[in-house]
């Protein structure tokens, strides 16, 4: 059986399966974004889920073949990675597994680890994909200076120009009665103390702001509108810039897959996206994910292991999901 953990900045997912494509347990904790929460706090919320997750599946950690743990952040300071790569063996008690950026859970969800390239838009955003045993990534460099086209960067711009438009250098428009009165704001002013104080400046929170530009562009305010438009088409350049790097040739159709709550049902980003990659020089075939991050993250797991699933066990895991 394979074990999955697709770790986020609000949630983390856990599933294990087995080599039929069986779903045998699913679990959802907390953040695992350990510049938030701190390499303890992470810790602990693995070992509660991988503790709920066996408990459910009435299995113990010795009876799990491979396991990947996806993890936010992973790979981009040389000197946490060590500390993360050892958080799943005290787990597991055994060395049956690999750690990984979430990315590549997202990835492995929504093309079944097959080749293309997968676009994630949510608190962050990056894109990763892989062509011909080539791998390569782009964007999520983090919320300060990068994470182009996600929540927190719309929420961010979303922010700048409600203190434009109560300046008076842009004109008002609905975004300035909704932040408001969402943010109960008796004086425009008040917005400092409630991202600084109240909020605390913190990744996840203002990314919840995010909502609030996409609802006024909804009613018609060309300025929060543009802010989406402008974060379709930096998510196009991400998916770009990982087709390039990855060389493949402009007339090759490439599949894309789109993952991520700016992307969900009722997430702003759908249409303007497709449009923005449209628009794009290369050959692209967007695709539906097929599964779930959490899933892929147990399908790369079996992966890794050299047992990867069969294409019978794959449609079983997909009409599951």
């Amino acid at each position: 059986m394979f074990l999955g953990v697709d770790g986020g900045g609000t949630k983390t997912a856990f599933a294990l399966i087995d080599s039929d494509g069986k779903v045998l347990a699913r679990h959802e904790d907390g953040s695992a974004y350990y510049l938030e929460v701190g390499m303890d706090g992470v810790a602990a919320m693995l070992a509660r889920g991988c503790g709920a997750l066996l408990a459910a599946a009435g299995v113990t950690a010795g009876d799990i073949g491979f396991a990947f743990f996806g993890l936010p952040a992973y790979g981009e300071d040389r000197a946490v990675q060590p500390q993360l790569d050892v958080l799943p063996r005290a787990l597991l008690g055994h060395g049956r597994y690999l750690c990984g950026n979430d990315m590549v859970c997202s990835w492995a969800g929504s093309l079944a680890c097959a080749d293309g390239i997968s676009v994630i838009a949510g608190t962050g955003s990056m894109a990763y994909g892989e062509f011909a045993g080539r791998r390569a990534r782009a964007g999520g460099w983090g919320e300060l200076f990068s994470d182009e086209g996600s929540a927190h960067w719309i929420a961010r711009a979303g922010l700048a120009l409600f203190s434009r438009m109560s300046d008076g250098r842009a004109p008002r428009g609905p975004l300035h009665a909704l932040v408001r009165e969402r943010l109960a704001l008796e004086e425009d002013l008040d917005l400092c103390e409630v991202v600084y104080g109240e909020l605390k400046g913190e990744r996840s929170k203002v990314a919840a702001l995010s909502r609030l530009v996409a609802e006024a562009a909804g009613q018609g305010d060309a300025q929060a509108q543009a802010i989406i438009e402008a974060a379709a088409a930096e998510l196009a350049a991400l998916v770009d810039a990982v087709r390039g790097t990855l060389g493949i040739a402009a007339n090759t159709e490439v599949a894309v897959s789109r993952t991520g709550g700016l992307f969900g049902a009722d997430g702003p980003l759908r249409e303007p996206f497709e449009r923005a990659l449209a628009a794009r020089a290369g050959s692209y075939l967007l695709s539906p994910p097929r599964l779930a991050p959490v899933l892929g993250a147990a399908l790369y797991a079996a992966r890794s292991a050299g047992t990867p699933l069969t294409a019978a066990a794959l449609e079983r895991l997909a009409a599951a999901h």
